[in-house]
């Protein structure tokens, strides 16, 4: 529960709110009192997305939608507008945790336990498909844990059974590693799919894990397609009815009332018998926090009989926050959160500290001190600013490439209460328990590097991820083809030593047609080393590119040269973490001409980082390292969203939240982000490099090659 900002309206139809819930790209969430006195949480959508009248049919529906939905299990609608400015909908308020709150804090459920959440769950979607719709985002954030047992929530997605989406019909929507095979296929929908992700969330809440594993999006919609669950660890009375769930075809799964059926039978008599250990005591808290808090007056309203003034979103009260916010120019906003508290002059400015997350001494340090050079620039050159607002310092923080010491690391800088923002880890992967630890404090976590990340990326809103995942770098490949130097027959050469990120790159060749082009795939085993077969069936096949879909530099080099010994003389191309010294050292000769696509940039054949690396030099005696430039970009993006970030919401929260609404004209790209997904925009985050004369020679962004 966060404090009202002077923003915050103090009353939506006839409920008082009181604290804030939850904030996000969408709107915002209260809790708040009806007029008689009852509880509720209060979804509010920003007046920007109400805009569309896409958007708001949709949310009208979501709104019709739920308020069909009754039984014990579901959390009722208590009242709606879906035609204000800024739409509402208010549902009663549970003051128990999420069963992902649950299971991340105290470890799986018991066997018995989940029974009756699998049991309970069931009914409630018995009562959501008896009323003709299809929930389509069953997960752990949207199962709220009661003392007589789990609510089903946010019924944001559910549609009519049946229905055209209102999204484009390639958009998957839910959460990956809880989705349907058809889901992550975008084929038609029923009530089927609630029945596989419900099954999905009774693996997580008996072992801890999703049955289709961590990973990019990508990935783990793979899995949910072709492969078979993990279920170890899983109860045995449970085995026979999750794997009935997550059968791959819609037609074998039962329905929501057998599940419910066969649950019940098997469950204790005795309903109290279900809850977890400690949820009474944590709701008992929760409730009486929330029963306590007093509704706050309603605003008062001044008339001004002078001219129209600034909005209140630019210029806010010291009473109300503490800080006002500048206007015009470049004058920044003063982040208020921390200096409430500070006692400074017009002459002094307060500081805020930007953490660097990095491997600085173990075998990513070549990036990390990248990184750090990058940022130290960026500092200066802010602190440098006569109209900067604040001032930035740096705190380094090394994991040693180490995932224990990289959890140790982000509570240390989740700890220290001037850090504003933290950029990194450096790594090759971003965490899911270091990405959860920022989220759980609010923290922006900017990654520049990472190349996946094994977080739900769509479920969290801290993480802020500057650059295209490697699953996306295909993009750039394919263009090649078909524009810089079009094929007529391009052959893939799948290696299945790392079957996620071949996947990735074979299904955008094979399962998206390019007009005018032939594609044919090649599997290399990940038990065999020769690539000879494959290298000989692309020359047999007249092969103008051959595309290496893979992520190891030295089995890139084996593919290399086993296409240069059969005598291959087209363009040979991969992405991401196969160009390195390994691949250049392993393939020799074999390697001219590669052609590959990656996600940072050579700031020395950029104007516009024609000073970043002029002062680079100077200051280390060196031209920067790769993900330097991005490094610094990273940090005037976190410095445009605190400039623009209000006092009363700069919070942590706040900073973090703006990024995703930022557009930062960086030295690298502009970076700027989609408002929906919070997902970069990777139209100018692409760039192809060719291997000429043993190294790899920046081509430009992929768009302008």
């Amino acid at each position: 529960m966060r404090p009202l900002t002077s923003d915050d309206p103090r009353t939506i139809g006839e409920y008082r709110t009181l604290v804030r819930l939850g904030a996000g790209g969408m709107g915002v969430v209260y809790l708040a009192r009806s007029s008689g006195g009852a509880l509720a949480a209060v979804k509010v959508i920003r007046a920007e997305h109400a805009a569309d009248p896409g958007f708001r049919a949709r949310f009208r529906r979501e709104s019709e939608a739920a308020g069909r939905v009754t039984g014990p299990w579901a959390v009722p609608v208590t009242g709606a507008d879906t035609e204000a400015r800024e739409p509402w909908l208010a549902t009663a308020f549970v003051p128990g945790p999420s069963l992902a709150e649950a299971v991340a804090a105290e470890g799986p459920l018991p066997a018995t336990t989940v029974r009756v959440l699998g049991a309970r769950l069931a009914g409630a979607l018995v009562a959501v498909h008896e009323a003709g719709l299809v929930h389509r985002d069953v997960k752990p954030g949207n199962v709220l844990l009661a003392l007589d047992g789990p609510r089903l929530i946010d019924f944001g997605i559910a549609r009519h059974e049946g229905a055209t989406a209102l999204t484009a019909t390639d958009v998957v929507i839910g959460t990956p590693g809880y989705l349907a095979p058809e889901q992550a296929s975008a084929r038609p929908l029923g009530p089927a799919c609630d029945i596989f992700s419900l099954g999905c969330v009774l693996v997580y809440a008996a072992t801890g894990r999703r049955p289709f594993g961590q990973g990019t999006a990508a990935g783990v919609l793979f899995r949910t397609v072709h492969e078979e669950p993990d279920l170890d660890g899983l109860p045995s009375g449970l085995l026979p009815l999750v794997e009935a769930c997550l059968a791959k075809d819609p037609a074998d799964r039962p329905t929501a009332r057998q599940v419910e059926e066969l649950l019940t039978d098997a469950a204790p008599p005795d309903a109290r018998s279900w809850a977890p250990p400690g949820l009474s005591a944590l709701i008992a808290e929760r409730s009486a926090t929330a029963l306590a808090l007093p509704v706050p007056e309603p605003p008062t309203v001044v008339a001004d009989p002078g001219p129209p003034g600034p909005s209140r979103r630019r210029v806010l009260t010291a009473t109300a926050t503490g800080a006002v916010l500048l206007t015009g120019g470049a004058a920044a906003a003063l982040v208020a959160g921390r200096q409430r508290d500070r006692a400074t002059s017009p002459r002094t400015l307060p500081t805020y500290t930007i953490g660097l997350h990095a491997d600085l001494s173990g075998p990513g340090r070549a990036v990390g001190l990248a990184h750090e050079r990058g940022i130290r620039l960026a500092v200066d050159d802010h602190n440098s600013r006569t109209d900067a607002g604040f001032r930035l310092a740096l705190r380094t923080e090394d994991d040693a490439g180490d995932a224990a010491r990289a959890l140790h690391v982000a509570n240390r800088l989740v700890a220290d209460p001037d850090v504003l923002a933290v950029v990194g880890p450096t790594g090759d992967v971003a965490a899911a328990a270091v990405v959860s630890r920022y989220e759980t404090a609010r923290l922006a976590q900017v990654v520049v590097a990472a190349g996946s990340t094994t977080a739900d990326s769509a479920g969290t809103k801290t993480l802020c991820v500057t650059r295209p995942f490697d699953d996306s770098l295909s993009i750039a490949l394919i263009r090649y083809v078909v524009q810089v130097r079009p094929a007529e027959r391009v052959v893939v050469v799948e290696d299945r030593a790392d079957l996620r990120s071949s996947w990735s790159i074979t299904d955008r060749f094979r399962d998206h047609p390019i007009e005018g082009i032939e594609v044919t795939v090649h599997t290399v085993d990940a038990d065999t080393t020769t690539f000879a077969p494959a290298a000989h069936a692309a020359v047999a096949a007249r092969a103008d590119a051959v595309v290496y879909a893979g992520s190891s530099p030295g089995r890139g080099a084996r593919c290399a040269t086993a296409l240069a010994d059969a005598g291959f003389t087209g363009t040979g191309m991969s992405v991401g973490p196969v160009l390195a010294p390994a691949f250049l050292r392993g393939a020799g000769k074999a390697a001219e001409g590669w052609v590959f696509a990656q996600a940072y940039t050579d700031p020395t054949a950029l104007p516009a980082a024609k000073a970043f690396t002029a002062a680079h030099r100077e200051r280390f005696g060196a031209p920067p390292g790769r993900w330097s430039a991005e490094a610094y970009d990273a940090v005037g993006l976190t410095v445009r969203a605190a400039r623009t970030t209000s006092a009363a919401e700069a919070e942590r929260g706040g900073v973090a939240q703006r990024l995703f609404r930022t557009s930062h004209p960086g030295i690298t790209r502009t970076l700027s982000f989609h408002s929906s997904t919070r997902q970069v925009r990777i139209e100018t985050g692409m760039f192809l490099y060719r291997v000429q004369g043993g190294r790899a020679r920046f081509l430009g962004p992929y768009t302008k090659v």
